[in-house]
């Protein structure tokens, strides 16, 4: 086993998009676990969009925090053996210190068939953020039409499969670019897809649904809130899971939406979606979803970067929506 330990600090503020210099790759020896921890080395880290608001406010000179999921190789845990692979919250670094049960700390089933990755993907808080949005907040309910903002990112294409698993009737979804509207069409399973940048959002909304949507998965705001308010038929439900459209420039978020009174005069429920709320889910998500991993039926989308060196290209990437389903840092395996 390697003496050396590799973290990525988060060494400034930035100002607006993130760059390397915001970081210092830092090493050290590999700690020694203390009695009640366990010593686990990293498999897979995750970079999501949240870590951009953290970065406004988490301790300067120390990494931020993030999941990962690694094996466990010396421990002093009693309730974690070597060889466990653990799900922790102590990524961008190649070890960590973990015990069970705190911070979400839990041991994971490799199921044959399924990815090791998908444990941070559809199968992750990724995938458990989408099913809770689906399942608990919007009450999915066959037959129903749904739009779904960011939708080629990692909480995006997991809405789209897992709604498509419920039996949703129209699924529609809006992307960055050309190539990730014809992903989400041809290969997520959404039936209508739109580039954001060709044109206001609400436009392009009423032609994708000429019919209305019942049920909308936000991950940006801003302007795909209130094309999505004035797409949504009476009663209809809001899950608001993030608001990337602001994450670069908290000092000057997006206005409100100009028609927020309609979710009065449509009776319209608007609610957030934090996961870390939601972790009794996990098992029943797995149950959903694992059969369908194994048939191929559906797929963790995922884009992956090597390397910790690189944790930050993979991060500032995904910002820059450089990735196509859930950005992850690859390891080791």
């Amino acid at each position: 086993m390697t003496t050396t330990s590799l973290t990525v600090h988060q060494t400034a503020r930035p100002k607006g998009l993130p760059s390397p210099d915001d970081f210092a790759l830092v090493r050290g020896p590999v700690p020694e676990p203390a009695p009640g921890t366990a010593l686990v080395q990293n498999l897979y880290l995750s970079v999501d969009p949240y870590h951009r608001e953290a970065m406004d406010f988490d301790p300067l000179n120390a990494p931020l925090e993030g999941r990962a999921l690694g094996r466990v190789v010396a421990s002093l845990d009693p309730g974690l053996r070597e060889g466990d692979l653990v799900f922790h919250r102590q990524g961008w670094r190649t070890h960590a210190l973990v015990t069970l049960g705190v911070d979400g700390t839990r041991t994971i089933t490799s199921h044959e068939g399924v990815p090791l990755s998908a444990h941070l993907g559809i199968l992750g808080g990724t995938g458990l953020t989408a099913y809770v949005a689906l399942t608990r907040t919007l009450e999915l309910r066959p037959g129903q039409d749904l739009f779904v903002s960011a939708a080629a990112g990692g909480v995006g294409t997991a809405a789209g499969r897992i709604a498509r698993l419920l039996g949703a009737g129209r699924i529609v979804g809006s992307a960055g670019s050309a190539a990730k509207v014809d992903f989400l069409t041809e290969s997520v399973g959404y039936d209508a897809a739109f580039d954001y940048h060709d044109g206001p959002v609400g436009e392009q909304l009423a032609k994708a649904a000429p019919d209305g949507i019942d049920a909308y998965v936000d991950n940006v705001g801003g302007d795909h809130l209130e094309g999505a308010i004035s797409a949504l038929r009476h009663h209809g439900r809001i899950a608001w899971v993030g608001a990337v459209a602001q994450y670069n420039d908290l000092a000057s978020p997006p206005a409100a939406p100009r028609n927020l009174y309609s979710v009065v005069e449509k009776s319209l429920r608007l609610e957030g979606v934090l996961v870390r709320n939601h972790r009794d889910v996990q098992g029943e998500l797995e149950e959903f979803l694992v059969p369908h991993l194994r048939s191929g039926r559906v797929v963790s989308d995922e884009t992956v970067v090597d390397g910790i060196e690189r944790t930050v290209d993979g991060f500032i990437g995904m910002l820059r929506g450089g990735n196509t389903g859930k950005m992850l840092i690859r390891l080791g395996e």
